[in-house]
């Protein structure tokens, strides 16, 4: 599903729960609620005073909590599409590097694949680092059991396989790897380290704690004295469900905004999707030290020499 086929799926998203906030905000909304029917139960009794106050200062605090939810959340989203960026520049640089070894490698197939494999398993190395996992069984049959539990046992896993990836150069300049394409390489395992050192930065540098507990602060008490502005605009019993219908948006924006702040833990919503790119990496880099876009290319050059010939 592209992009721009997402408006067909207006209705559909309506009803979805995977992926939404609503699960995790339902409860608080009702809490919300129930304490808004308590309130509105005491105003109405005979045996407590009304409980009513003007509704305007709520108008001027809501659009005041408003402006910070958005800010946080914007805030979130910069630190997600930051990551995102990053991650793509995994990508191309991994691609880069085989398509240099392939290109400009010394002709041999172990060498290439051997590059391959160790290129693919520094991106699944950043995934699992990122995630504080050390599990890699996607790494033994790219690089062999006995590496990969090497490189599980690193103090750094990814800077442990861009070493061996370093030392793969090396080799591969003595077999007759040209001095340039050897500069090249270097130069973009270099910028995958500057690509994983801006990803540990989001993770390691949080939204400030003071900035998330004031908001919180500030929305529980906008939503728990919004049922006495509420009883002033004779809502009456539709009081509990106004202010749940006012409660379960900002509840929402404020889970967003906290979800958005660590964009590579599978338990966050709208998670990076880091195992799929991984496998889209390991896929095309390995497809590329087999040759099969050198025959790719060769098909299309019979193709154009055909039509020309025509």
């Amino acid at each position: 599903m592209t992009l721009f086929s997402r408006g067909e799926r207006f209705w559909s998203e309506i009803y979805r729960i995977r992926g939404s906030a609503t699960p995790r905000v339902a409860g608080r909304t009702l809490v919300f609620g129930l304490v808004s029917t308590l309130i509105t139960i005491i105003h109405f009794h005979p045996a407590f005073p009304n409980v009513a106050v003007p509704i305007t200062p709520y108008e001027v605090l809501g659009a005041a909590l408003g402006a910070l939810l958005v800010l946080r959340t914007n805030a979130g989203y910069d630190r997600w599409w930051e990551a995102r960026k990053l991650w793509g520049g995994i990508v191309n640089q991994c691609r880069n590097i085989v398509v240099l070894a392939v290109a400009h490698g010394p002709d041999d197939v172990a060498w290439k694949r051997q590059v391959a494999a160790w290129t693919a398993a520094f991106a699944h190395a950043c995934r699992r680092s990122l995630r504080n996992q050390r599990e890699l069984g996607e790494l033994k049959p790219l690089i062999g059991e006995a590496e990969t539990e090497r490189i599980a046992a690193s103090d750094h896993m990814p800077s442990a396989v861009s070493l061996m990836m370093s030392r793969l150069f090396r080799q591969g300049a003595e077999m007759g790897l040209d001095q340039f394409a050897f500069l090249r390489a270097e130069d973009e395992r270099a910028k995958l380290i500057d690509h994983l050192g801006g990803c540990e930065r989001i993770l390691r540098s949080p939204l400030p704690m003071a900035y998330s507990i004031q908001i919180r602060q500030f929305i529980f008490v906008f939503l728990f004295t919004l049922p006495f502005g509420l009883l002033a605009d004779d809502l009456d019993w539709l009081t509990p469900v106004v202010t749940m219908l006012v409660a379960f948006p900002i509840l929402a924006l404020d889970e967003i905004g906290v979800e958005l702040q660590n964009p590579f833990s599978e338990s966050r919503l709208n998670h990076l999707p880091l195992t799929d790119l991984c496998g889209n990496i390991e896929r095309n880099l390995l497809a590329l030290a087999a040759g099969r876009a050198d025959v790719e290319v060769d098909r299309v050059g019979d193709g154009a020499a055909g039509r020309t010939g025509a």
